[in-house]
């Protein structure tokens, strides 16, 4: 049996997702020489700088931090080879340039939240729910020149639920992504790792880049994928439409959502309230929308929005 590997990591990445792998891994005693994350950003209105949550979660662990805006620079290139690592992990973070990934003796691998090769790119997530998957899962594989292209390590499923929302499925990924990282590290370490390509020519779903675009709720769509994609954007970014009520036009966004399968006479889009309840007509029945946030407002269940909204009898969904 070969001899163990004194594993050297640098782990790159950004949001909550992360944080919880990389605390996974100090957790399970492996080695960590340097932390790679976003830079610092200004938000709100005083434009107080913002560290990314791997950050919090980096200085709390007292680990090196680098925050390069170019992956490609001279003096972050010399600072990431001065850490000497021989593994990188990434999670969540940006696209290396070749002459990161190819640094460390034993690899660069990356876990993504899908069942690679399905749902490549930025929100595999959402993308699953909103088209109705019944199964995600994650998937670890060595980065190469493209986007999540690379060669597979480790691969788990998980069934989504009927009523599942991004925030839940996110969850179950993240602590999934967690064991699956451990196992793929400990493969590496006594180097028995086998990776498998992806294959080329498969029909793989594509997981874009969510916008204010594909975001918003098409009323005229299927009532599974209206429902699919309130499911999908919650509790971030939210689906979104029009509100057209006494000839105000409102941006709102749409958390939580029933859907009810009946034959009825309304017009698409046209809402059905009363003092507990708001619906929307579609095709083949109603969405009952659950939690809801107006412009300039908190978000709040149907029956809260009913004690302090007027909705008039036209109003309706756009």
């Amino acid at each position: 049996m070969s001899k163990k590997r004194d594993l050297r990591i640098v782990f790159m990445g950004t949001p909550e997702f992360a944080v919880t792998i990389l605390d996974t891994l100090l957790e399970n005693a492996f080695n960590i020489v340097g932390v790679i994350t976003a830079p610092d950003k200004p938000a709100g209105r005083g434009r107080k700088l913002n560290k990314s949550a791997v950050k919090e979660y980096a200085e709390t662990k007292g680990l090196t931090i680098l925050q390069p805006t170019n992956l490609k620079s001279e003096a972050f290139l010399e600072e990431l080879k001065a850490l000497d690592a021989n593994l990188q992990i990434i999670v969540a973070f940006r696209m290396l340039p070749k002459v990161v990934w190819q640094m460390p003796e034993y690899g660069t691998f990356n876990l993504h939240a899908s069942l690679l090769p399905n749902y490549r790119g930025a929100a595999p997530i959402n993308w699953a729910i909103i088209n109705g998957e019944t199964k995600s899962g994650v998937s670890t594989f060595f980065i190469d020149e493209k986007i999540d292209t690379g060669e597979m390590i480790l691969q788990e499923a998980i069934s989504i639920d009927a009523n599942e929302n991004a925030g839940s499925l996110h969850d179950k990924l993240m602590h999934l992504g967690s064991d699956l990282v451990i196992k793929t590290v400990k493969h590496i370490a006594i180097g028995d790792v086998k990776t498998t390509p992806q294959p080329e020519n498969a029909i793989s779903r594509t997981a874009y880049k969510l916008n204010k675009n594909n975001c918003k709720i098409d009323w005229t769509a299927s009532i599974d994928s209206i429902h699919n994609k309130i499911r999908g954007l919650s509790p971030y970014p939210a689906a979104w439409c029009q509100l057209e009520n006494n000839k105000e036009l409102l941006d709102i966004k749409i958390y939580t959502a029933e859907k009810e399968i009946i034959e009825h006479n309304f017009k698409v889009g046209s809402i059905i309230s009363s003092k507990k309840e708001v619906k929307v007509a579609v095709k083949e029945g109603y969405i009952n929308i659950l939690y809801i946030k107006l412009p300039g407002k908190r978000t709040m269940d149907t029956k809260s929005l009913l004690n302090g909204y007027s909705l008039k009898t036209d109003a309706k969904m756009l």
